[in-house]
């Protein structure tokens, strides 16, 4: 559905009106195509201090943009913040930004690296964590359709563990991703062959359930641009919508209802050389107050959001399905990590896909060789939020950093990197693509 409020402000008229009144001014996201592959400018590499890890010029070097030390008007900016190591090294973060912030270009990209904060150094600590209030504060105040987020690499390691992370940070790719901390791990999951950038995941099977439409059909459709041979999931009455996405896509349609109890047992009969990479996507909304709400709404919500994606992966785990390498990606939201009212069911449910991710994911990395993540979408427009009223529809799209909704294929480039063959060491990770939504955490 068109967002008009966000037409109106790029009309002359709208700007003068909306500043005025004092009303959200988005700026329209520039988002990855043939035609705009990358961010339009260079890259401003900043240190404050001492940097703590290794490799980060040449990581930056391979980024996509072209690095350098001083620049008018960057396209991207990240500040290398690791040596940070005390309340007083905090003034190198300001030095260092303070002078270059208001030089970003429009829908520019600022990304400060960090390390973990020690639980044997409090200072350290302190130090580092504070890094994550400084970069959620200044998501907010960049405006014009630019992203600030924290990158942590763990402390004497190498900045090569961050390059995916970093490409898909400083690309039109993570348009609608804000504010966020990436958690990066000492890999122990099997590296992935090298990749074609332009087709990182050929030879790869991907399968992505609920992929009929929406953003199941987003990620399905970005997985096989990225080179990926996709087989579409997804319930047998949705059997005709499916094979149309399929067909498109040139993917293979597999109408099943996840929470059947052969399920896992025919996927893998789907995939006889394996699966490398499994999107969880399929979801349902039975929303209610818990006062009304009765036994059989809640449990089809767990059942189907929850239950069904810990059977299938504990059984395709178990089985070998998902080839060494691998990764899988679950679909949480924004309403597991908040709440909202009438979700009790399906807040639940998709907060339990977050424990299933942090719990799962170093275990999946050490036994498998395989890595586990999750994106939480916040206000995406979809059909079903175009059904939304239009009151609350207007308040999920203002109601983050970036002031307008996200669309499909944000989260589908989400997935997209967290499948990639190099994202090794991006394991356990939770993504809000929600442009810093005023939500939550």
């Amino acid at each position: 559905m068109a967002d008009r409020y966000l037409h109106l402000t790029g009309t002359a008229p709208g700007r003068f009106l909306t500043r005025r009144l004092g009303l959200p001014q988005p700026a329209p996201l520039r988002r990855w195509s043939l035609e705009t592959p990358r961010l339009e400018g260079s890259l401003l590499h900043l240190t404050a201090g001492a940097s703590a890890v290794t490799g980060v010029a040449e990581a930056l070097s391979r980024s996509g943009l072209p690095v350098v030390g001083d620049t008018g008007r960057p396209a991207a900016i990240v500040l290398d913040a690791t040596g940070v190591t005390t309340a007083a090294g905090l003034g190198d973060v300001h030095a260092a930004l303070h002078p270059v912030v208001r030089s970003l270009a429009p829908g520019g990209r600022i990304v400060v690296l960090g390390t973990v904060p020690s639980p044997d150094d409090h200072h350290q600590a302190a130090a580092q964590q504070a890094l994550e209030g400084f970069v959620r504060s200044l998501g907010k105040e960049t405006g014009r359709g630019s992203t600030v987020q924290l990158v942590r690499i763990p402390a004497g390691g190498t900045a090569r563990a961050a390059e995916s992370t970093l490409r898909f940070l400083l690309s039109p790719r993570s348009a609608y991703v804000s504010g966020q901390v990436i958690e990066l791990t000492a890999a122990t999951a099997t590296p992935g062959p090298a990749a074609d950038p332009a087709a990182p995941l050929t030879g790869r099977t991907a399968l992505v359930t609920g992929a009929a439409r929406g953003i199941g059909a987003a990620v399905a459709s970005v997985l096989a641009r990225d080179g990926a041979r996709v087989i579409a999931l997804d319930v047998p009455g949705a059997r005709e919508e499916l094979e149309r996405t399929a067909d498109r896509l040139g993917a293979t349609a597999l109408p099943l209802d996840i929470t059947a109890p052969d399920a896992a047992d025919r996927i893998a009969a789907a995939v006889p050389d394996g699966l490398g990479v499994l999107v969880h996507n399929a979801g349902i909304t039975r929303d209610r107050r818990l006062a009304n709400m009765p036994a059989d709404r809640w449990a089809s919500v767990i059942e189907v959001n929850l239950d069904s994606v810990l059977r299938t992966t504990d059984e395709l785990l178990d089985a070998g399905v998902i080839t060494r390498g691998g990764r899988i990606v679950a679909t949480a939201s924004i309403a597991g990590i908040a709440g909202n009212t009438g979700q009790t069911n399906y807040a639940a449910s998709k907060a339990g896909i977050i424990g299933l991710v942090r719990s799962l994911g170093p275990r999946a990395a050490a036994d498998h060789g395989v890595t586990v993540n999750a994106v939480a979408p916040g206000f995406i427009e979809t059909k079903m939020t175009a059904a939304v009223p239009l009151f609350i529809r207007e308040a999920g799209r203002r109601m983050n950093s970036l002031s307008q909704g996200g669309l499909p294929v944000d989260v589908a480039e989400a997935v997209a990197w967290f499948a990639q063959p190099d994202s090794t060491a991006v394991n356990g990770q939770v993504l809000r693509v929600c442009g810093q939504s005023l939500l939550g955490a």
